[in-house]
This record gives C-alpha cells, sequence and structure tokens, in this order.
C-alpha cells in the first residue's frame, strides 16, 4: 500500500500534462479531463482514509526516496492522523473549485485559456499534497514555496478586477519573504543534526538558545502563510482579486499550509521554545480576533467581509492549537476543517452574486431573497455555520477550542469568545444587507437566474460535511487521537529537559 501516496501525489500531475496536451479548441473535453482526474484523486484519499489505522502510533503508507546520496536527502512520505484530513479536504475542493470554474474563458490579455486554467489547479493540487505528506523538511519547503507559483498566476491572469496584478505581486513577494526565515532555519538544522528527516528530527535535542532562533524563523514563515495578524495585510487584497475558485483554494487550502507547519514543525521539533512564546502568539493572535471582526464590520465589499471574518476564525485555531493541551490541538485541527468548509463555500456564494450582477459593493444589493430565494437559503445556511450555530461544525470546533483554552488561560479563552461574538454581528450584517430589505430592481435587474444545478452540485459536498461535523465530529477525532497524543507527550518528553 505503500505506493499508494505516490499515486495520490501523481494523479493530479498526470492529469495536468493530459489536460495541457488537449487542442485548444476542445474546452469541454479539457474540463471533463480535468474533473475526472480531480475527483479519481479525491476517491484516492478516500481510500486511504478506509484502511487507515486508527491505533497505530507511527506515519502510515511511508514510501522514502533517496534524492541526493552524499546530502542524506529523501523523498520521503508519509500519512498520519493529522495529514489524513488535510490531504482529504484538499482532494475535495480541487474538484468543487473545477466545477464552479466552468464558465470560465480565455483572458484578453494574454493567450492563456481553459486549459491553462484548468491545468494549473490540477498542478496546485499535486504540490499542496506534496507538502501535506513529506517528511523532509527540505522537500516540504521546495513545494510550500513552489504553490505561490501557480496561484500567482490564478490571481494575476484570471483575477476579476484591474488590480488584480497588484494583488497576485503582493501575494507572491510578501509570502516569498517571509518564507526565506524558513530556509535559514532548514540550513542550521541541517549543521546540527545532520539530517532533515522529521522521524529522525522529532527525537533530536536541539539546545534551548538555537531553538529560539529556529522556532522564529519557522513561525515568521508560517504566520504569513496563515495570516497571523498584523501579517495578514496581502490577505484581503489577494482574496478580492481572485475568481471564485481562487478564493476558495486559498481560503480552503492554501492557508492551512501555515497552520500544518506549525502543528507538524514548530510545536513539536521546538518544544521549550513554542512554551516560551506561547504568551507571544497568544497577544498575536487575541489581538488579530478582535482587529479583523471590527474590520469586518466596516467593509463595503462583500468579498472583503468573508476575508477579515477569514482571518478572524483562522486566529482562533492558533489559540487553539497554542494552549499545546490534547483538547485544544484536537478542537484547532477540526475548527482548521471546518473552516475550509464554510469559508471555501462563503466565498462561493459571493462568487455565484458576482457571476450574476458583477458587482461586490454591498450597497447594491438588498432584497435578493424576492428574486433568487434558493441561493439566499444556501447563504443563510453557511452564514449560520460560521458563526457556529449548533449542529453545525463551526460549533463543534470552536467549543471544544474554548475548553482547551479555558484550561490553560482562562483569560485568553474569554478575549477569544468576544471574537466569536463579534462574528455573528458582521456575519448577520452582511446577511441581513444582502438579502433583506426592499429590493433594489435597478441595480438587481441583471440577475436572470436563481443558482443553478452545477453550483448545487459544487454546495452540496460542502452543505453535506459542515452537518456531518457538527453532528457526528467522532468520525473525524478518531483518527487524530494517537498521532495527537504522540506529539503532546513527545513536546512534553522534550521540554522537561530544558
Amino acid at each position: 500500500m505503500k505506493e499508494i501516496l505516490i499515486v495520490t501525489i501523481g494523479t493530479p500531475l498526470f492529469g495536468a500534462i493530459l489536460t495541457i496536451s488537449i487542442p485548444k479548441k476542445n474546452e469541454e473535453k479539457v474540463k471533463q479531463v480535468a474533473l475526472i482526474f480531480s475527483i479519481l484523486t479525491f476517491f484516492i484519499t478516500l481510500n486511504i482514509w478506509v484502511f487507515f489505522d486508527n491505533s497505530a502510533a507511527y506515519f502510515q503508507n511511508s514510501y522514502e526516496y533517496n534524492w541526493v546520496q552524499p546530502s542524506n536527502i529523501y523523498f520521503t512520505f508519509g500519512v498520519d492522523g493529522i495529514s489524513l484530513f488535510f490531504i482529504i479536504l484538499t482532494a475535495l475542493l480541487v474538484p468543487i473549485c473545477l466545477l464552479i470554474s466552468w464558465p470560465v474563458t480565455k483572458n484578453s490579455k494574454t493567450t492563456w485559456g481553459v486549459k491553462e486554467f484548468f491545468s494549473i489547479f490540477l498542478v496546485i493540487e499535486s504540490f499542496i499534497l506534496i507538502v501535506f505528506l513529506s517528511l523532509d523538511i527540505l522537500i516540504f519547503y521546495v513545494f510550500f514555496e513552489s504553490v505561490l507559483i501557480p496561484m500567482f498566476f490564478i490571481i494575476g491572469v484570471w483575477g476579476s478586477r484591474e488590480r488584480k496584478v497588484r494583488a497576485a505581486y503582493m501575494f507572491f513577494i510578501y509570502t516569498l519573504l517571509g518564507s526565506l526565515f524558513i530556509l535559514f532555519g532548514i540550513i542550521l538544522i541541517y549543521f546540527d543534526a545532520g539530517s532533515l528527516n522529521y522521524e529522525t528530527l522529532i527525537n533530536f535535542n536541539f539546545e534551548e538558545g538555537r531553538q529560539k532562533i529556529l522556532w522564529l524563523s519557522f513561525f515568521i514563515s508560517f504566520a504569513v502563510k496563515v495570516p497571523i495578524f498584523p501579517l495578514h495585510i496581502w490577505l484581503p487584497e489577494a482574496h478580492v482579486e481572485a475568481p471564485t475558485s481562487g478564493s476558495v483554494i486559498l481560503a480552503g487550502i492554501l492557508l492551512k499550509l501555515g497552520t500544518y507547519g506549525l502543528i507538524r514543525y514548530s510545536i513539536p521539533l521546538f518544544p521549550a521554545a513554542t512554551n516560551y512564546y506561547t504568551p507571544m502568539v497568544y497577544t498575536m493572535a487575541i489581538t488579530g480576533v478582535i482587529y479583523t471582526s471590527f474590520a469586518a464590520i466596516r467593509q463595503t465589499d462583500i468579498k472583503r467581509v468573508i476575508a477579515y471574518a477569514s482571518v478572524a476564525h483562522i486566529n482562533i485555531t492558533i489559540i487553539g492549537l497554542f494552549t499545546l493541551n490534547f483538547i485544544g490541538i484536537e478542537g484547532a485541527i477540526l475548527q482548521i476543517l471546518s473552516h475550509g468548509l464554510v469559508s471555501g463555500a462563503l466565498f462561493m456564494c459571493v462568487g455565484i452574486l458576482y457571476e450574476r450582477h458583477h458587482s461586490r459593493l454591498i450597497t447594491y444589493y438588498g432584497g435578493v431573497a424576492q428574486i433568487i430565494p434558493n441561493f439566499v437559503i444556501v447563504f443563510l445556511f453557511f452564514t449560520i455555520a460560521n458563526i457556529a450555530l449548533p449542529g453545525t461544525s463551526s460549533f463543534v470546533g470552536e467549543f471544544i477550542i474554548l475548553v482547551g483554552v479555558f484550561i490553560s488561560n482562562g483569560f485568553t479563552a474569554i478575549i477569544a469568545a468576544t471574537g466569536i461574538v463579534l462574528g455573528g454581528v458582521y456575519a448577520l450584517w452582511l446577511y441581513n444587507r444582502v438579502a433583506y430589505g426592499n429590493a433594489k430592481t435597478h441595480y438587481l435587474k441583471k440577475i436572470s437566474h436563481d443558482i443553478t444545478r452545477r453550483e448545487y452540485i459544487a454546495m452540496l459536498p460542502l452543505i453535506f460535511l459542515t452537518l456531518v461535523i457538527g453532528v457526528n465530529p467522532n468520525i473525524f477525532l478518531e483518527p487524530m487521537h494517537i498521532t495527537t497524543l504522540i506529539l503532546i507527550q513527545q513536546s512534553n518528553i522534550l521540554s522537561e529537559k530544558y
């Protein structure tokens, strides 16, 4: 079964090669081939889940290939209870992104068209899967950065407005510069430990002073990707200018690269430094939750509201991660998955409105419930999921996080809870402004039809999973238990030595 991870990574990459080789005139065939390979990848990841051993205390389906023999650098892949759902989330959202991008056309200012767009998405999927499955820090870093290149083109070429090129460069340069710190850390690790293999490093005791330096280098890189306040400046701009599918992949998966890096590397490899810097992280994350919540309330662009809301929710998960207790970390991981579903769906809702009206300014909407009632029902569902209504995935994730945070620091839990209250303010305010009130027929006359069958099909998996996680979260929590427990035990054992 060890080859299944290589098949998982290779399937979308092979699909991208096949897609780009199809003549441009066969646009429907291009879309169909890309969608088939993305769905096939999803079913392969489900197969990994079906045969996953919840009681195993090690990485499963491991694969290793010596890439640079003299330097002891390997292509090493493996899956555990933490990475399992990250790869499933990735494999789920990519076909949804392709489905909602079905009307995409050739960019008028370039020669790039449908097949380039769809093949780029498959390349992004393959790169992200490598990041989540890699057990070598150098390979992790290479593909952690490589994701920026195709995403740069998604924003810069197929963005919705004239500021898209500026947003693409801002996204690329800001995140690239932040990630250079991790390269410095990798070099230091290699000279200290003589290996970049995760399973070797997890048992290596770095000196406390060196831990603090390495932790900062990794944290800065991951914090930009998350993003944690005040390193979030690039995100609202990138979201607003990106096409709908770009925003979905950005909120649903790319932001998870930073949180995954914190879980996988920062916390277990540098436990003494993690304990030392936790108050700083709490301060940054709490400030981020409050600041971005108030920023969301004052926005006039629908997509900016969702973007700032996304930053607020992801900062709550960071608070959960740094509780450094079992409940907080598991709640944070579950909330990360929930955020990928709910936030991605909200960006899809904004995209549906924009496709019909070609404006995202809230002032041009009002009373759309009288024109597109089916859309409003879907929008309401994900709005209440976003404010953590009981029975939805966000409620379970945020409740578990708050329990974990309260065990660790009661004051922090109270402040974090106020962020959740503010979430209800901006989410319901936005929904009310868009859905109800007097219909602005002069502005809304362009809207000719309600949500389509294709859009329903794209939304249904997200609705289903949001409810399943909210009603029965144990399905997703059980595979995490052993991995999370080992991560905490390993961190405690190492931190006690300092």
